[in-house]
C-alpha cells in the first residue's frame, strides 16, 4: 500500500471482511480473539497509510510495538456477517500513535466493538523506542488536523470497571 499525503476528515476504512466460520465460539458469534485479530490488521493497515509497511521496516529496521489497548464488545457479530472497521487518529506524538478503531456491521451500519490502542514507534535493532521519521511525523499532522474536528467519542478514554448505582 501506497503511504497517502492526503487525509479525509473522517474516521479512515482500515479494515473489510466477513465473520469466517472458523471464527465462530460455542455461542455462535465472533470469538474475542478474533476481535483482536481484526484490529489487529487494522492498525497494521492504518500504519501503512502513513508509510510504515513492510518495505518501510526492512530499509530502516524500524517497526512499531502495541503499548496499551482497550476493547469493548458492543454487539455480537454472527456467522458470515460483514464488517468494516473505521480508524480515527485520537493524539500523537514524536513515537506515539493513539488511534481508535470502531467495527461496524458493513451492511447494518450498527457498532459491534471498539478497540482503543496506543503503539510505539521501536528501533528493532535497539529494541527500543525511536521518533518517527520526518515523513511519517508530517502525514500524522496532516491526518491530526483532518481528525481535529471529529466529535467526541464516549470509547475514547474509559475506565474498565464495574459501576455500581446508588
Amino acid at each position: 500500500m501506497e503511504p497517502l499525503d492526503t487525509f479525509p476528515a473522517e474516521p479512515l476504512v482500515s479494515a473489510e471482511g466477513q465473520v469466517l466460520d472458523e471464527w465462530l465460539d460455542h455461542n455462535g458469534h465472533m470469538n474475542v480473539a478474533y476481535y483482536l485479530l481484526i484490529f489487529d490488521r487494522a492498525t497494521d493497515r492504518f500504519l501503512a497509510m502513513l508509510g510504515k509497511n513492510p518495505e518501510y521496516i526492512r530499509r530502516t529496521q524500524c517497526s512499531t510495538f502495541a503499548l496499551e489497548m482497550h476493547l469493548t464488545y458492543d454487539r455480537e457479530l454472527r456467522p458470515r456477517a460483514p464488517y468494516v472497521v473505521h480508524t480515527r487518529l485520537v493524539d500523537h506524538d514524536h513515537k506515539r500513535v493513539h488511534l481508535l478503531h470502531s467495527m461496524h456491521h458493513a451492511e447494518e451500519g450498527w457498532l459491534a466493538a471498539t478497540n482503543e490502542s496506543i503503539t510505539m514507534h521501536i528501533d528493532l535493532r535497539a529494541r527500543r523506542s525511536a521518533p518517527f521519521p520526518p515523513e511519517i511525523t508530517t502525514r500524522l499532522d496532516v491526518l491530526a488536523a483532518a481528525h481535529a474536528g471529529l466529535p467526541p467519542d464516549d470509547h475514547i478514554g474509559r475506565r474498565i470497571g464495574i459501576r455500581r448505582r446508588g
